[in-house]
């Protein structure tokens, strides 16, 4: 019932938007486009879709193009317009990210993953959906439910559908925020895993039957320890 209000709410107010901006002659419409775009992108938090920026824009406005305007603008600034999560979103350039970090200082979602986290972290973003025991499997020793909380919390990961294990237990994918984070538009993004594979960096094999790294599972990094399930 909300939703439905809130959709309506939204219909209304781009009804009252000229977004064919028709009186305009095409070069001035076409900049003010562009400046939709960008604002929209700009005070989002989160990437923008084509579907949201459909709808400050009109028919005829090709927003691939639009972007790609708005990209060459920025060439010369430190921060940039990427594609990323099914969307677009403003970010600082890497080339800066040592500026930003003596400026402001870390932050927690500028904490870099440990290499158990970001193991646990692939192996879901490959595997998913995916469950905690198979997770353990993997890995040959038990990944603790604090492991999983960290990923949660840092919204890289989620609940997926329950599994058909018996007990039915939850299973965990990745989230649009692990897109963001990595910088990839989709899935289809990740590395190849046969290409991985073919260059001896990861085998499927061995990861079914819990030899990933087996100094890592022997205790050298520690996925985490679980006494309870």
């Amino acid at each position: 019932m909300v939703g439905s209000a809130a959709r309506k709410g939204q219909n209304s107010q781009s009804a009252l938007l000229d977004t064919e901006l028709e009186h305009l002659p095409p070069e001035l419409r076409w900049r003010e486009w562009m400046g939709r775009v960008e604002a929209v992108i700009f005070a989002a938090t989160e990437p923008v879709t084509r579907e949201t920026l459909a709808r400050v824009v009109g028919r005829g406005c090709n927003i691939e193009l639009v972007i790609d305007d708005i990209r060459a603008e920025l060439a010369g600034r430190p921060y940039e317009l990427v594609s990323v999560a099914g969307g677009w979103q403003h970010r600082t350039k890497k080339a800066f990210g040592d500026v930003i970090r003596t400026a402001i200082g870390p932050t927690e979602s500028s904490r870099p993953l440990s290499q158990s986290e970001a193991l646990v972290l692939m192996c879901i973003a490959y595997f998913q959906p995916i469950t905690r025991g198979e997770l353990s499997i993997f890995f040959g020793k038990e990944v603790s439910r604090d492991l999983i909380g960290i990923l949660r919390s840092q919204n890289l990961i989620a609940s997926g559908p329950r599994s058909p294990q018996p007990g039915a237990p939850y299973t965990y994918v990745t989230t649009k925020a692990f897109l963001s984070h990595f910088g990839f538009d989709t899935l289809r993004d990740l590395p190849d895993f046969e290409a991985l594979e073919d260059a001896g960096l990861l085998s499927k094999e061995k990861l079914l039957g819990g030899h990933i790294m087996p100094d890592f599972a022997a205790g050298q990094e520690d996925v985490g320890d679980e006494t309870t399930e």
